[in-house]
């Protein structure tokens, strides 16, 4: 019987390449000389921070960020942005999450679209993945293609195909 996973997963080094890349292009922007600027990745609570003196530098932070991330093929749905929170000396400073694994509500919504299609296969959760299994490889190709153009709201993933 052939099957699937569905997971949603981020490839943290690609996630510290794009915040290495951002850091270098702000040392190099001329309206962030002397300016106290950090971003930085803790990969085990994966989170990103980032600390700058004012809201306009922050928000180009932001962008340069998400423009990194993007060009490293980092799903940007998989980021939560914290609250930007008042640091000390006139210091702000912003935490976004990354977010990994199917959570219950999404993987029961995806259950859902699947026997809904009434296709001959099973689809499973399993903790914070679904697996989908079933006879014909057709039918599981067809359902990778209707999660894919399903509107789902973190970054998907279909991996261990085994025929």
């Amino acid at each position: 019987m052939a099957s699937f996973d569905i997971v949603s997963r981020v490839d943290l080094q690609e996630a510290d390449n794009a915040v290495n890349m951002t850091r270098k292009a702000i040392l190099a922007r001329f309206d962030f000389r002397e300016s106290k600027t950090e971003i930085t990745l803790d990969k085990k609570e994966k989170k990103i921070h980032i600390l700058t003196e004012d809201e306009m530098k922050m928000r180009s932070v932001q962008d340069t960020l998400l423009e990194h991330l993007v060009r490293r093929k980092v799903d940007v749905k998989c980021l939560e942005p914290g609250e930007i929170q008042m640091a000390s000396h006139g210091m702000i400073r912003r935490e976004f999450a990354i977010k990994e694994g199917v959570d219950a509500d999404t993987a029961r919504m995806i259950v859902r679209l699947i026997k809904a299609q009434k296709l001959k296969v099973q689809a499973a959760i399993q903790e914070n993945q679904v697996r989908v299994s079933g006879k014909k490889i057709d039918d599981l190709q067809a359902v990778i293609k209707i999660v894919r153009e399903a509107k789902i709201q973190i970054p998907l993933q279909f991996i261990n195909m085994i025929r």
